[in-house]
């Protein structure tokens, strides 16, 4: 698979053990203070800064295991993630001046567009804790997109999926790199990684032990060997 035209890329990061992935999301975005090495995104080092400064600068996350706002619907949850898009400021919002209500109709537009975007439009006035589990995942997805990042990190976005939701995901997915954003995933799910990555980075016990397109991780001795080794029963297909 090709870059799109927007340069961007669908990074894939695999490991065929219990540790690792997360932790890497966890100290790039800021919940960890990463014990070595150091995070740069766009040429600017964030090491070390708290993750409402890392998504200020670009940098938006989904989480495995999902945290929406449970009494508050879906378009609530969404608005949430766009409060630092808001130009009015606070002096406006307390006196609800024209200039905030203005903005705050062109938020509401924003969160509706990123809810249709994720297949969840009709059901944006309905509170979260009664949604299905896949339709849980997508209004994460819409929720690190309203954050409007440069750089999307979609932990195990297909978990728990069916063959039919892992295919609209993995479309979202290329539609959201359409957009001119580079997306990173980590996922269990080899059929989806192979399928829909122009790179793939492999780590082994916090190690990184493989880095190349598909076919080229596929191949990789280092790689076949640790799938084998680490009790995984087939290596990557």
């Amino acid at each position: 698979m090709s870059r799109s035209a927007s340069g961007k890329e669908i990074l894939s990061i695999i490991r065929p053990n219990g540790a690792g992935k997360t932790t890497f999301f966890n100290a790039v975005t800021g919940a960890y203070a990463p014990t070595g090495g150091r995070v740069f995104l766009n040429g600017c080092e964030i090491t070390g800064r708290s993750p409402d400064e890392v998504a200020r600068l670009g940098l938006a996350r989904s989480f495995q295991n999902l945290k929406p706002f449970a009494e508050m619907t879906l378009l609530e949850n969404v608005l949430i993630g766009r409060e630092i898009h808001m130009a009015s400021g606070m002096l406006a919002a307390v006196l609800r001046l024209s200039a905030f209500h203005r903005d705050e109709a062109e938020q509401k537009c924003r969160a509706r567009e990123l809810l249709a975007f994720v297949g969840l439009e009709q059901r944006r006035d309905h509170l979260a804790r009664n949604l299905t589990y896949g339709e849980r995942k997508m209004l994460e997805i819409a929720r690190a997109l309203a954050l409007e990042p440069k750089v999307l990190l979609l932990d195990e976005p297909v978990a728990g999926m069916n063959p039919t939701e892992t295919g609209f995901v993995m479309e979202l997915i290329q539609n959201i790199r359409r957009q001119g954003i580079t997306v990173v995933i980590i996922e269990h799910d080899m059929k989806m990684v192979m399928g829909i990555s122009d790179r793939i980075y492999v780590l082994d016990h916090g190690e990184l032990i493989a880095e190349g397109l598909p076919h080229e991780v596929r191949a990789n001795p280092l790689v076949i060997e640790a799938y084998l080794g680490g009790g995984v029963h087939a290596a990557p297909h």
